[in-house]
């Protein structure tokens, strides 16, 4: 995902898997929805994405991000229970947190590529106020996969 973030123009290089913490000084913030890792997606139940979504209400409730983006669309669906949530930004806010779903950079995703990923989360950054240094506040979430 890292390579995703940096062809949007979230990040002005691309950050080694190491540096993530970095993302913390560009506005950005990385969660799971699932903290259980699995190799698939799909290998996660319909309960631990409901209750993945709950907990990520209550983060999201108490940190206050400007917006909250979901990587894949499956696993806001199940989180959120919205099954017509299409990738793009949401209806759904969490108090005054905008909501936005990302595709998702898996392998198994391959439809998307990192060049039409990047055009998406390029969609996102500019929502959120441009470059990362001009107030974007984003916390990206992910299924634990």
């Amino acid at each position: 995902m890292q390579i995703t973030v940096h062809l949007s123009g979230f990040t002005p290089r691309l950050l080694k898997p190491a540096e993530q913490q970095e993302l913390l000084s560009y506005g950005l913030g990385i969660t799971n929805v699932v903290a259980r890792a699995t190799a698939r997606a799909d290998e996660l139940s319909a309960e631990e994405y409901a209750e993945g979504g709950r907990l990520l209400t209550a983060k999201v409730t108490r940190r206050r991000p400007r917006w909250l983006a979901v990587v894949g669309v499956t696993a806001y669906r199940a989180a959120f229970g919205d099954r017509k949530a299409q990738v793009g930004p949401q209806e759904r806010t969490i108090g005054d947190t905008r909501v936005w779903v990302l595709p998702n950079p898996s392998g198994l995703n391959a439809h998307w590529t990192a060049a039409t990923m990047a055009e998406e989360f390029a969609l996102l950054r500019e929502a959120a106020g441009g470059a990362p240094d001009q107030g974007g506040s984003v916390a990206v979430t992910t299924p634990r996969s």
